[in-house]
């Protein structure tokens, strides 16, 4: 027998899910008017990994922006920003038309470190089970691409998530090409659960019309709470003990009311990448 509890968190992520769906399909329309898209076919050109792509969940058929938009955001807090400014320099605009080529070992240890405001966040990356992502991290972190961009989106009812990985900070951008999912059936991933932790690509995957597979790009969630989520954005690394601390400084600062025009619930504490570096072990 499914508990109140749990029903209610049903019904939380429920309604969630249909708030991004209804977010995605606004940013759809926006995007014709605004010729993002171009095919006489309809064939919409996904501005690279909106992800979850902007958002990384999607409603199970109603999926907004797997970018950034958690409706089900935090009601907005007054508590204090725990995190110190964000050192001087500005963000890369560089994109790219295709994935970098493979150049990790696949069989050797990998560790991304997140030089934030906040504290550093520091990530084992699973190269062998997701080779793609951890490449795609690699070149870009190498390229300074992440540095001096902003965590631009909190969620705290449904999913418990910090997302990053968007230079423009929207919830909109990405690197210019897309990578495909991977490690979907990882282990960790049981009952349709991200356990606190996880690090995961957003997308653009909508469960109810099943299209927007492979659409990662450079946005990422970390999860500092277990959140119900259908296994479907690829978990490449899990974040250590010491940055869960740092995680949980940032979830207890609370977010923002949503953005009226991104829908983005923004973390209250300043969370910026002074500085994203991966390491080979």
């Amino acid at each position: 027998m499914v508990s109140q509890e749990q029903r209610r968190r049903q019904l939380a992520r429920e309604k969630f899910l249909r708030q991004q769906q209804r977010r995605t399909d606004a940013r759809r329309k926006a995007r014709i008017r605004n010729s993002v898209i171009a095919s006489a076919l309809g064939v919409i050109v996904v501005l690279s990994v909106t992800v979850f792509l902007t958002k990384p969940f999607e409603d199970n058929g109603k999926t907004e922006n797997a970018n950034a938009d958690v409706t089900p955001s935090a009601t907005p807090s007054k508590a204090p920003d725990p995190c110190e400014k964000p050192a001087p320099g500005k963000v890369k605009s560089e994109t790219w038309k295709k994935e970098p080529a493979m150049t990790i070992d696949e069989s050797a240890k990998y560790t991304m470190k997140l030089d934030t405001t906040c504290g550093e966040i520091d990530v084992a990356l699973k190269a062998s089970a997701a080779p793609h992502t951890v490449n795609s991290f690699n070149f870009l972190l190498a390229k300074g691409y992440l540095d001096h961009s902003k965590c631009h989106r909190l969620t705290s009812q449904g999913i418990y998530v910090l997302q990053c990985g968007d230079p423009k900070g929207t919830g909109m951008g990405g690197p210019g090409y897309t990578i495909p999912d991977e490690n979907l059936k990882d282990k960790s991933l049981k009952g349709g659960m991200y356990p606190a932790g996880t690090v995961a690509m957003a997308n653009q995957y909508n469960a109810q019309t099943k299209q927007g597979r492979n659409s990662g790009g450079s946005q990422f969630f970390l999860v500092y709470q277990d959140s119900q989520l259908p296994a479907d954005y690829t978990p490449f690394g899990t974040v250590s003990e010491a940055g869960m601390k740092v995680l949980k400084k940032i979830a207890d600062a609370g977010a923002q009311a949503p953005d009226p025009q991104t829908g983005n619930t923004a973390p209250n504490a300043t969370v910026v990448i002074n500085k994203a570096t991966i390491t080979k072990s």
